[in-house]
């Protein structure tokens, strides 16, 4: 049986960290990033795969294409809905200075879009998503179906050679003086439970399954797909001034913290 991993139990926390906060990764960093390597065209279509609330959905839209949103989770596909809806005037929000542009959701899962016919989609996203989806298979089927010849998949994740849930870490050498990643656990595919709310609600937890970079390639090989493009990003953070500052500075330039995935869909 499938894990469930949606975040609609913290879905207003999770709005409130993307919407208010300034210096969240998914604003600062990997937004930039998407935007620069989608080339998004005026009218092409594109779905965002587990889009949550919304956040990256309506950046896309402003850009032209039309958008549509699909989550397992009703909670964020309601608050998603709110901010897009230009039927109400009193739901209406902006965005970058623009009104949110008018983008339809679906509460469903990402290994399930039945709604969605044949090769109907120009480009898929699927950002810091699928480390936490247990039915990879399902979902890149999925993906190989719905999506148009030649179309493009993008994959956004947390590093996987990097950043292992329970068996990965910051360590300190004394004796060098060196920040380095600690790995402990790589080839080996495994799960954890994760908190979703750091430093509150304990109790309220999902899962993130690790596989290697193979893994990665090997299905999206299966399902049509070859890899056009690989990107890795690093932090942009900086330390507070101490003995450490500089050696942590570096580890930050030198070990990326997330993975970026461009594929084709093949003529087949």
């Amino acid at each position: 049986m499938n894990k469930s991993t949606s975040w609609g139990k913290v879905a207003n926390w999770y709005d409130k960290l993307l919407e208010k906060e300034d210096d969240t990764y998914q604003k600062s960093l990997i937004l930039p990033n998407l935007l620069r390597l989608l080339e998004i065209k005026n009218g092409e279509t594109i779905v965002d795969l587990a889009c949550g609330q919304g956040f990256f959905s309506r950046a896309f839209g402003n850009q032209g294409a039309k958008l549509i949103g699909v989550d397992v989770s009703r909670e964020l596909i309601g608050i998603a809905k709110k901010y897009s809806s230009r039927n109400n005037n009193s739901a209406m929000k902006q965005f970058n200075n623009r009104i949110s542009p008018e983008i339809e959701y679906h509460v469903a899962p990402a290994d399930n879009l039945n709604f969605f016919k044949n090769k109907t989609f120009d480009k898929i996203t699927l950002i810091l998503a699928l480390q936490n989806i247990e039915n990879v298979h399902g979902v890149l089927k999925e993906c190989s179906r719905v999506i148009k010849q030649d179309g493009k998949l993008f994959i956004v994740l947390n590093h996987p050679s990097f950043r292992i849930p329970k068996s990965s870490s910051w360590e300190w050498d004394e004796g060098q003086k060196i920040q380095y990643r600690r790995i402990d656990s790589y080839l080996t595919e495994s799960k954890a439970k994760i908190q979703m709310h750091p430093g509150d609600k304990p109790n309220e937890i999902t899962w993130s399954f690790h596989r290697p970079l193979q893994f990665y390639f090997k299905m999206l090989n299966k399902y049509g797909f070859f890899v056009s493009r690989l990107e890795e990003w690093n932090s942009f953070k900086k330390s507070s001034p101490g003995p450490r500052a500089v050696a942590e500075d570096k580890a930050r330039k030198e070990i990326p913290m997330f993975l970026f995935i461009e594929s084709v869909m093949m003529n087949i």
